[in-house]
């Protein structure tokens, strides 16, 4: 696991999470509920964010960024929701490329409640590179490419069946 906290023993729902190279512990905040008393499910997304961000800072676009103002730029993501959240649960959200293309790559998430040793959502985005100077999509720079092989161990996966 990249970030560990109290809540939650080691290695539960770990499983759930194989294959996912990028990995972010994430505790449900009141603040989170909505009416129902359940997350809400704008907040499924910021999870994703969340593990996204990591992702891109350990294959390295944020660096690239920094560097050349060549990053990434989210085109389009989605989610299935398979069970409510709510406090004072601690959820594992994974991030890993299914397909990576010349100038975008696609990424799925997965939401899992350790305790339960559930997947409560899934999803997927589609990551542009994009040079924010120019304001137009550029191919992904070869060291972004060179670190996003490397952790997935190689060539993507490909989207599950």
């Amino acid at each position: 696991m990249d970030d560990q906290d109290p809540a939650g023993r080691p290695g539960e729902g770990e499983a759930l999470l194989d294959g996912f190279p990028v990995t972010v512990r994430i505790p449900v905040h009141w603040g989170e509920l909505d009416a129902f008393g359940h997350v809400n499910n704008t907040v499924f997304f910021r999870y994703f964010e969340t593990a996204r961000i990591r992702y891109l800072e350990r294959c390295g676009f944020m660096a690239s960024y920094d560097r050349s103002r060549i990053g990434a730029i989210l085109h389009s993501t989605s989610c299935r929701f398979r069970l409510p959240l709510s406090f004072p649960e601690t959820v594992l959200t994974g991030a890993r490329v299914l397909d990576i293309g010349e100038d975008r790559f696609t990424m799925g998430y997965r939401i899992v409640l350790p305790a339960r040793e559930a997947i409560a959502a899934e999803g997927s985005g589609i990551v542009v590179s994009f040079d924010y100077a120019a304001g137009r999509k550029v191919p992904i720079p070869e060291a972004v490419r060179r670190g996003i092989l490397e952790l997935e161990g190689g060539e993507p996966a490909g989207v599950p069946a």
